[in-house]
């Protein structure tokens, strides 16, 4: 082979390199381009997927906020026409329908400020402070603010938490605290116990048990426990006041402290909660 052929055959597989190269790349870049695709689309279809839910979980909560509203004012608006009627209505009546009506106010009260403080939790969390917060602290001022309700219903409550701290908002662990112990007085029965206690800790959480000795529910409710209306007994959560949001709030502050919670029957009666906070 001349001097002549072998530049020629170097200039040839040089040039046969860079256009295989080049295919390598091409393709390469056509794959990733491909995947980045494929990517997006799930992405797509997950923002879809998620805006339809959100859409939905709004649509039910518009649909449930209507039907929680309609008794109390109804029973308001009935209470007043009565009393702007044409009939005389004596002194006693009169203050029944007006106690009636206070007390539905401050249901709707109630109601509208629950609603509130789980949307905040979900569209405003950064707005809720992180402090030092002893729970042990949190959970005695819950059971203070109830003293009289615990004790016309016969629970005795007890707490076994250590004066431990975490970094928290104060305002939602208070909320966890007392929509437990509230629930407990509204729908586990008289003369029973209750009780909070710390069953473990590593570095990053602390996990919680909540009980009661109660009556407990049946279990298929327990699966929609923590969602918002839901009442496991409608006629008696009425007669108590119960918003239907309460175990709602409970989880949705859990979260917010990077925890998980769920319920369960406890052994020998009663329901009992377990929860994570992170420290």
């Amino acid at each position: 082979m001349t001097s002549t052929e072998t530049i020629l055959l170097v200039a040839l597989c040089t040039v046969a390199a860079a256009w295989l190269l080049r295919e390598v790349v091409r393709h390469r870049q056509a794959r990733r381009l491909r995947a980045l695709a494929r990517e997006a689309e799930e992405s797509k279809q997950q923002i879809i997927v998620e805006q339809t839910r959100n859409r939905q979980l709004k649509q039910r909560m518009t649909n449930d906020m209507a039907h929680e509203l309609k008794t109390p004012v109804s029973s308001i608006r009935g209470y007043l026409e009565i009393l702007l009627g044409d009939k005389p209505v004596d002194d006693e009546r009169r203050r029944y329908f007006l106690e009636r009506c206070y007390s539905q106010t401050l249901r709707l009260s109630d109601l509208l400020a629950d609603v509130s403080l789980i949307g905040r939790i979900e569209e405003s969390a950064d707005l809720f402070p992180l402090e030092p917060v002893s729970l042990s602290a949190t959970a005695d001022e819950a059971r203070n603010e109830l003293a009289d309700r615990l004790a016309d219903r016969r629970v005795a409550f007890s707490s076994t938490l250590p004066d431990i701290t975490i970094n928290g908002n104060h305002s939602l662990l208070y909320a966890i605290f007392r929509n437990l112990l509230e629930n407990t007085v509204a729908y586990a029965g008289e003369d029973i116990k209750a009780g909070l206690e710390l069953y473990k800790e590593d570095p990053e959480r602390l996990y919680l048990r909540y009980y009661d000795t109660g009556c407990g529910i049946d279990p298929k409710y327990l699966p929609v426990i923590f969602d918002r209306f839901v009442r496991i007994d409608r006629g008696r959560s009425r007669a108590t006041g119960g918003t239907g949001l309460g175990l709602a709030i409970v989880k949705h502050a859990v979260q917010f402290h990077g925890g998980e919670i769920y319920a369960q029957l406890r052994e020998g009666g009663g329901l009992e909660f377990f929860f994570s906070l992170r420290r």
